[in-house]
Protein backbone atom coordinates (compact mmCIF):
# COMPACT_ATOMS: atom_id res chain seq x y z
CA UNK A 1 0.00 0.00 0.00
CA UNK A 2 3.06 2.64 0.47
CA UNK A 3 4.33 1.93 -2.73
CA UNK A 4 1.36 2.91 -4.40
CA UNK A 5 0.81 5.65 -2.39
CA UNK A 6 4.36 6.57 -3.37
CA UNK A 7 3.64 5.83 -7.43
CA UNK A 8 0.39 8.06 -7.10
CA UNK A 9 1.95 10.64 -5.73
CA UNK A 10 4.81 10.54 -8.29
CA UNK A 11 2.02 10.03 -10.78
CA UNK A 12 0.18 13.28 -9.62
CA UNK A 13 3.34 15.43 -9.20
CA UNK A 14 4.57 14.49 -13.18
CA UNK A 15 1.06 15.90 -14.07
CA UNK A 16 1.22 19.34 -12.58
CA UNK A 17 4.94 19.40 -14.07
CA UNK A 18 3.83 18.09 -17.41
CA UNK A 19 0.21 19.69 -18.03
CA UNK A 20 1.53 23.51 -18.76
CA UNK A 21 3.81 22.09 -21.50
CA UNK A 22 1.50 19.91 -22.36
CA UNK A 23 -1.83 22.72 -22.99
CA UNK A 24 0.59 24.76 -24.96
CA UNK A 25 1.76 22.31 -27.13
CA UNK A 26 -1.84 21.59 -28.01
CA UNK A 27 -2.88 25.25 -28.22
CA UNK A 28 0.29 25.12 -30.87
CA UNK A 29 -1.02 22.77 -33.13
CA UNK A 30 -4.78 23.37 -33.00
CA UNK A 31 -6.14 25.50 -35.73
CA UNK A 32 -9.87 25.59 -34.53
CA UNK A 33 -11.63 25.72 -31.03
CA UNK A 34 -11.69 28.35 -28.39
CA UNK A 35 -8.20 28.10 -26.43
CA UNK A 36 -9.95 29.47 -23.31
CA UNK A 37 -12.68 27.54 -22.93
CA UNK A 38 -13.66 25.95 -19.65
CA UNK A 39 -13.15 23.03 -19.04
CA UNK A 40 -10.19 23.26 -21.36
CA UNK A 41 -9.34 20.88 -24.21
CA UNK A 42 -6.51 18.38 -23.82
CA UNK A 43 -6.55 17.25 -27.38
CA UNK A 44 -5.63 19.43 -30.40
CA UNK A 45 -8.59 20.37 -32.46
CA UNK A 46 -7.96 20.26 -36.62
CA UNK A 47 -4.33 19.95 -35.94
CA UNK A 48 -1.77 21.48 -38.29
CA UNK A 49 1.37 22.78 -38.22
CA UNK A 50 -0.04 25.81 -40.07
CA UNK A 51 1.26 28.02 -36.53
CA UNK A 52 4.77 26.84 -36.42
CA UNK A 53 5.31 27.24 -40.36
CA UNK A 54 3.76 30.81 -39.57
CA UNK A 55 6.56 31.41 -36.81
CA UNK A 56 9.54 30.13 -39.25
CA UNK A 57 7.68 32.73 -42.12
CA UNK A 58 7.84 35.58 -39.59
CA UNK A 59 11.07 35.33 -37.47
CA UNK A 60 14.51 34.59 -38.13
CA UNK A 61 14.42 31.39 -36.14
CA UNK A 62 17.15 29.62 -37.85
CA UNK A 63 19.32 33.22 -36.84
CA UNK A 64 18.22 32.48 -33.26
CA UNK A 65 18.50 29.16 -32.85
CA UNK A 66 22.28 29.63 -34.10
CA UNK A 67 22.56 32.46 -31.75
CA UNK A 68 21.48 30.60 -28.87
CA UNK A 69 23.64 27.91 -29.35
CA UNK A 70 27.01 29.37 -29.68
CA UNK A 71 25.72 31.68 -26.14
CA UNK A 72 25.04 28.17 -24.59
CA UNK A 73 27.98 26.31 -26.15
CA UNK A 74 30.56 28.84 -25.16
CA UNK A 75 28.92 29.20 -21.76
CA UNK A 76 29.21 25.84 -21.00
CA UNK A 77 33.00 25.52 -22.28
CA UNK A 78 33.87 28.49 -20.20
CA UNK A 79 32.07 27.51 -17.55
CA UNK A 80 33.80 23.95 -16.89
CA UNK A 81 37.06 25.30 -17.51
CA UNK A 82 37.20 28.03 -14.66
CA UNK A 83 34.87 26.54 -12.49
CA UNK A 84 37.09 23.07 -12.49
CA UNK A 85 40.24 25.11 -12.43
CA UNK A 86 38.83 27.15 -9.22
CA UNK A 87 37.30 24.04 -7.57
CA UNK A 88 40.71 21.68 -7.57
CA UNK A 89 42.82 23.70 -5.60
CA UNK A 90 40.20 24.20 -2.86
CA UNK A 91 39.60 20.25 -3.22
CA UNK A 92 43.37 19.26 -3.15
CA UNK A 93 45.89 21.91 -2.28
CA UNK A 94 46.33 23.66 1.36
CA UNK A 95 47.06 27.22 1.22
CA UNK A 96 46.53 29.65 3.50
CA UNK A 97 43.19 31.48 3.38
CA UNK A 98 41.24 28.56 1.50
CA UNK A 99 38.22 27.94 4.22
CA UNK A 100 37.66 32.10 3.87
CA UNK A 101 38.20 32.20 -0.18
CA UNK A 102 35.15 29.13 -0.05
CA UNK A 103 32.97 30.79 2.33
CA UNK A 104 33.01 33.75 0.54
CA UNK A 105 32.43 31.69 -3.11
CA UNK A 106 29.33 30.41 -0.75
CA UNK A 107 28.08 33.42 0.63
CA UNK A 108 27.26 34.84 -3.31
CA UNK A 109 24.23 31.91 -3.02
CA UNK A 110 22.26 34.39 -0.87
CA UNK A 111 22.26 36.82 -3.26
CA UNK A 112 19.50 36.48 -6.22
CA UNK A 113 21.56 36.81 -9.61
CA UNK A 114 19.18 39.99 -10.36
CA UNK A 115 21.24 42.04 -7.86
CA UNK A 116 24.11 41.70 -10.06
CA UNK A 117 22.04 42.93 -13.08
CA UNK A 118 23.45 46.72 -12.10
CA UNK A 119 27.28 45.93 -11.52
CA UNK A 120 27.61 43.29 -14.13
CA UNK A 121 25.90 46.15 -16.56
CA UNK A 122 28.46 48.82 -15.82
CA UNK A 123 31.37 46.40 -15.79
CA UNK A 124 30.13 45.09 -19.55
CA UNK A 125 29.88 48.96 -20.38
CA UNK A 126 33.15 49.84 -19.43
CA UNK A 127 34.93 46.69 -21.42
CA UNK A 128 33.24 47.91 -24.50
CA UNK A 129 30.65 44.65 -24.91
CA UNK A 130 27.30 45.83 -25.08
CA UNK A 131 25.84 44.33 -28.07
CA UNK A 132 28.25 41.66 -28.32
CA UNK A 133 28.25 37.67 -27.03
CA UNK A 134 31.09 38.28 -25.03
CA UNK A 135 28.85 40.53 -22.63
CA UNK A 136 26.28 38.01 -22.51
CA UNK A 137 28.91 34.83 -21.74
CA UNK A 138 30.71 36.60 -19.22
CA UNK A 139 28.70 37.16 -16.42
CA UNK A 140 27.80 33.41 -16.24
CA UNK A 141 30.72 31.66 -16.86
CA UNK A 142 31.40 31.24 -12.80
CA UNK A 143 28.95 30.30 -10.32
CA UNK A 144 29.39 28.95 -6.44
CA UNK A 145 27.10 26.01 -7.55
CA UNK A 146 29.56 24.84 -10.27
CA UNK A 147 32.49 25.26 -7.96
CA UNK A 148 30.46 23.58 -5.47
CA UNK A 149 29.53 20.58 -7.16
CA UNK A 150 33.47 20.39 -8.96
CA UNK A 151 34.67 20.74 -5.52
CA UNK A 152 32.84 17.48 -4.06
CA UNK A 153 33.72 15.97 -7.24
CA UNK A 154 37.18 16.27 -6.63
CA UNK A 155 37.21 15.28 -3.20
CA UNK A 156 36.16 11.99 -3.89
CA UNK A 157 38.99 10.55 -6.03
CA UNK A 158 41.54 9.12 -3.85
CA UNK A 159 44.01 10.39 -2.18
CA UNK A 160 46.19 7.63 -3.50
CA UNK A 161 45.73 7.95 -6.70
CA UNK A 162 46.81 11.80 -6.26
CA UNK A 163 49.80 10.47 -4.48
CA UNK A 164 51.13 7.83 -6.51
CA UNK A 165 50.86 10.64 -9.56
CA UNK A 166 52.69 12.81 -7.63
CA UNK A 167 55.67 9.98 -6.65
CA UNK A 168 55.78 9.26 -10.52
CA UNK A 169 56.70 13.13 -11.05
CA UNK A 170 53.79 13.91 -12.84
CA UNK A 171 52.88 18.00 -12.08
CA UNK A 172 49.62 19.38 -10.79
CA UNK A 173 48.52 20.35 -14.60
CA UNK A 174 48.97 17.31 -15.21
CA UNK A 175 46.88 15.60 -12.14
CA UNK A 176 44.26 18.27 -13.04
CA UNK A 177 43.94 17.55 -16.49
CA UNK A 178 44.57 14.09 -17.12
CA UNK A 179 43.90 12.37 -13.90
CA UNK A 180 40.83 14.35 -12.05
CA UNK A 181 39.02 15.71 -14.89
CA UNK A 182 38.27 11.95 -16.13
CA UNK A 183 37.53 10.47 -13.22
CA UNK A 184 34.71 13.89 -12.46
CA UNK A 185 33.15 13.42 -15.94
CA UNK A 186 30.27 12.37 -14.73
CA UNK A 187 29.78 15.97 -12.76
CA UNK A 188 31.43 17.80 -15.85
CA UNK A 189 28.42 16.43 -17.41
CA UNK A 190 25.32 17.11 -14.85
CA UNK A 191 27.12 20.74 -14.38
CA UNK A 192 27.52 21.19 -18.67
CA UNK A 193 23.71 20.32 -18.71
CA UNK A 194 22.24 22.59 -16.07
CA UNK A 195 24.74 25.61 -17.59
CA UNK A 196 23.12 24.42 -21.67
CA UNK A 197 19.91 24.94 -20.15
CA UNK A 198 20.08 27.79 -18.18
CA UNK A 199 22.01 29.82 -20.83
CA UNK A 200 19.34 28.62 -23.38
CA UNK A 201 16.87 29.58 -21.28
CA UNK A 202 17.99 33.29 -19.69
CA UNK A 203 16.21 35.95 -21.06
CA UNK A 204 16.60 39.10 -19.05
CA UNK A 205 20.61 39.59 -18.91
CA UNK A 206 20.66 39.35 -22.83
CA UNK A 207 17.80 41.76 -23.48
CA UNK A 208 19.59 43.98 -21.89
CA UNK A 209 23.17 43.98 -23.15
CA UNK A 210 21.53 42.89 -26.89
CA UNK A 211 19.66 45.55 -28.67
CA UNK A 212 20.06 44.05 -32.69
CA UNK A 213 17.56 41.78 -33.49
CA UNK A 214 19.65 39.55 -35.61
CA UNK A 215 21.93 38.65 -33.09
CA UNK A 216 19.20 37.79 -30.54
CA UNK A 217 19.26 34.30 -29.19
CA UNK A 218 16.00 32.21 -29.07
CA UNK A 219 14.65 33.16 -25.42
CA UNK A 220 15.08 37.10 -26.43
CA UNK A 221 13.88 36.77 -30.42
CA UNK A 222 10.48 34.61 -30.19
CA UNK A 223 9.13 36.94 -27.87
CA UNK A 224 8.88 39.56 -31.10
CA UNK A 225 5.98 37.24 -31.43
CA UNK A 226 4.15 38.83 -28.77
CA UNK A 227 3.69 41.92 -30.88
CA UNK A 228 3.62 40.74 -34.00
CA UNK A 229 0.76 38.19 -32.77
CA UNK A 230 -0.70 39.84 -30.53
CA UNK A 231 -4.15 38.12 -30.67
CA UNK A 232 -2.76 34.80 -31.82
CA UNK A 233 -1.99 32.65 -29.06
CA UNK A 234 -1.69 29.54 -31.33
CA UNK A 235 1.08 31.26 -32.82
CA UNK A 236 2.59 33.02 -29.52
CA UNK A 237 2.57 28.94 -28.06
CA UNK A 238 4.07 27.20 -31.40
CA UNK A 239 7.25 29.96 -30.80
CA UNK A 240 6.97 29.08 -26.94
CA UNK A 241 7.68 25.07 -28.09
CA UNK A 242 10.28 25.81 -30.81
CA UNK A 243 12.26 27.30 -27.97
CA UNK A 244 11.59 24.62 -25.54
CA UNK A 245 11.93 21.39 -27.03
CA UNK A 246 15.78 21.75 -27.72
CA UNK A 247 16.48 21.50 -24.01
CA UNK A 248 13.74 18.83 -23.53
CA UNK A 249 15.61 16.64 -26.25
CA UNK A 250 19.13 17.65 -25.05
CA UNK A 251 17.89 16.39 -21.29
CA UNK A 252 16.41 13.16 -22.74
CA UNK A 253 19.46 12.34 -24.59
CA UNK A 254 22.02 12.96 -21.46
CA UNK A 255 20.21 12.26 -18.70
CA UNK A 256 21.96 9.03 -17.89
CA UNK A 257 25.08 11.51 -17.46
CA UNK A 258 23.19 14.12 -15.53
CA UNK A 259 21.92 11.18 -13.17
CA UNK A 260 24.73 9.60 -12.48
CA UNK A 261 26.61 13.31 -11.83
CA UNK A 262 23.50 14.21 -9.37
CA UNK A 263 24.19 10.78 -7.60
CA UNK A 264 27.74 11.35 -6.72
CA UNK A 265 27.03 14.86 -6.00
CA UNK A 266 24.43 13.74 -3.36
CA UNK A 267 26.76 11.24 -1.70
Amino acid sequence: MKTITHYLLLCAIAVVCVFPFWWTLVTALSTEGNIFAYPPTFWPQAPSLANFAEVFNTLPMWAFFRNSVFIAACTVFWKLLLCSAAAYPLARMQFKGRKLVFGLILATLVLPSEVNFLVNFITVTKLSLVDTYTGVILPNVVNAVAILLLKQAFEEVPQDLIDAARVDGASEWTIFSKIMLPLIAPWLATVGILTAVEAWNEYIWPSIVMSKPDEFPLSVGVLYLRGTFGSSTRVIAAGTVLTILPTLAAFLFTQRFFMRGMDGAVK
